[in-house]
């Protein structure tokens, strides 16, 4: 089963607008603040916020989006 890491940070404006989008799309995620957790956001190579990163079960990622997207796209990528 994929899942989704939502990198972003307090002080980001678009991931305070992603939020929501994200508590509605029902889809499975982990909000990560980049500030917080160094070595999961050095990991994937986090270099922008908000940035979603889809992995598989071992954590592998399968794609990524960045910036702040409808719910619809959003649900389209994770499906896709």
């Amino acid at each position: 089963m994929s899942k989704i890491y939502y990198f972003s940070a307090l002080w980001c404006g678009p991931c305070k607008q992603l939020a929501p989008t994200m508590e509605k799309s029902g889809l499975p995620y982990q909000k990560v603040d980049v500030d917080n957790d160094t070595e999961l956001s050095a990991k994937y190579g986090i270099r922008n916020i908000p940035t979603l990163v889809k992995v598989d079960a071992n954590g592998n990622e399968i794609s990524r989006m960045t910036g702040n997207k409808p719910l619809a796209t959003i649900q389209n990528w994770y499906n896709g």
